[in-house]
């Protein structure tokens, strides 16, 4: 793998960060949920930005 610049090293590190703030708000509402679709469609989106934050994390290993 080449190197990443500075620039981009900041730019993964604020994206990462996002996702995992997501995955941890989306798992609250999903907590707080009654409806069973709307307990879904937060886990969902839980599940999907820790994919993300995965897939990012391969730039910097």
């Amino acid at each position: 793998m080449s190197n990443i610049s500075e620039l981009e090293l900041q730019n993964l590190r604020h994206l990462i960060g996002g996702y995992d703030t997501t995955h941890c708000k989306m798992k609250e509402y999903a907590q707080a949920a009654q409806d069973s679709q709307v307990k879904q469609f937060f886990e969902k989106g839980a599940q999907s930005a820790m994919q993300n934050k995965q897939q990012l994390m391969k730039f910097l290993g």
